[in-house]
């Protein structure tokens, strides 16, 4: 007979069977670098054969810190700040906080952060000659235009323009083909912030099955290359695919990034799989029915009239993941910290 303790909501339940005597001295063990209280073991904590079990929280925000101390030691060591600079047109209200919160960051963290703001009405062969001009500033490492760009500008034409040398987002097409073809290159944010997440739980990449739902070119494409580039049999899922619980439901690393709330439910889940959730979607009452199961996301939507959302039903997947990133605090810190990351590499390689 299995029994167990119900423990605070958030809390990972641990069940054993009557008469196994666990010491009350006995503490969780670190492993594989992680925090010993936030790693107790390997999957076999996370096997629901003897009844539900929540999943073990992967913590973004102290990855992230993680990755901010490297970049941190690497810039001490190359003696020099290196220059990131970030590219606004327009005034859009999303666009200017996330632009301002990275040039921050960077100067938090040493790096020169310059943040670059143009009216609306620039037009394209403006923003053209200005990229033209960051590509020949030798004080500058890396460039990132912000997107969307007003509707007048091809982003795809400034987003070839910049070097791929300070292409700190990884969009440029030769950053793309590099990814692609498995060479040494800078990856997008995200997708290499995931990397750094799965990594951080211990489990191994190597022969899982991945399946990622999203062909993004900013997440999806790129999160497969580099998880294929770790000897993952990767399967990509879209708005076409036929059946896409059943396909998810086969994989060890489920990757949701398709900008749907909520999305991915339980039928999506297989037992014991590795959820990552890089949705980030802000709904309003319209999701109160959707989300009654949630008391904490319900709570919030009745207290703020919004909420965050992920593309996953956290509160019913959790109960069958064994790692699983909340929405916030999973994948969004990676993002600025991978980019500081990139930065710094493309100093490296370009004074090397």
């Amino acid at each position: 007979m299995v029994t167990g303790t119900k423990l605070p909501h958030g809390t990972a339940r641990f069940y054993r069977l009557r008469g196994t005597r666990i010491p009350k001295s006995a503490k969780p063990v670190a492993s594989a670098g992680i925090p010993a209280t936030e790693h107790t073991g390997r999957r076999g904590l996370c096997d629901t054969s003897n009844g539900p079990m929540s999943a073990r929280i992967i913590d973004g925000k102290a990855v992230a810190q993680q990755i901010e101390s490297e970049v941190s030691s690497a810039i001490a060591t190359l003696g020099f700040r290196p220059g990131l600079v970030a590219v606004r047109v327009g005034n859009d209200p999303a666009s200017e906080i996330y632009v301002r919160n990275k040039a921050k960051k960077a100067r938090e963290l040493g790096l020169e952060g310059t943040e670059l703001v143009f009216p609306e009405t620039m037009s394209e062969a403006e923003l053209l000659a200005e990229v033209a001009r960051l590509n020949h500033d030798d004080g500058i490492d890396g460039i990132l235009v912000q997107l969307p760009l007003p509707k007048h500008i091809d982003s795809r034409k400034v987003i070839d323009a910049i070097s791929p040398a300070k292409d700190v987002d990884g969009f440029h097409p030769i950053s793309v083909g590099m990814l692609h073809l498995g060479r040494s290159t800078l990856a997008p944010c995200t997708p290499a912030g995931v990397i750094r997440l799965i990594e951080w739980t211990g489990e191994a990449i190597d022969g899982k099955h991945a399946v990622v739902i999203g062909r993004s070119d900013i997440v999806g494409k790129p999160m497969a290359s580099l998880l294929l580039a770790r000897n993952a049999t990767v399967t990509i899922c879209h708005s076409k695919t036929r059946d896409l619980a059943a396909v998810a439901r086969q994989a060890d690393i489920l990757v949701a990034a398709i900008g749907r709330p909520i999305l991915v439910t339980a039928d999506f889940v297989k037992p014991g799989a590795i959820v990552i959730d890089v949705g980030m979607n802000r709904v309003g009452s319209e999701f109160a029915a959707q989300i009654a199961h949630d008391s904490d996301k319900a709570r919030l939507l009745e207290k703020n009239g919004s909420v965050l959302l992920g593309d996953v039903d956290y509160a019913r997947v959790r109960d069958l993941a064994s790692w699983i990133t909340p929405v916030p605090g999973g994948v969004g810190p990676m993002t600025i910290a991978m980019l500081m990351k990139n930065t710094v590499t493309a100093a490296e390689r370009r004074r090397a």
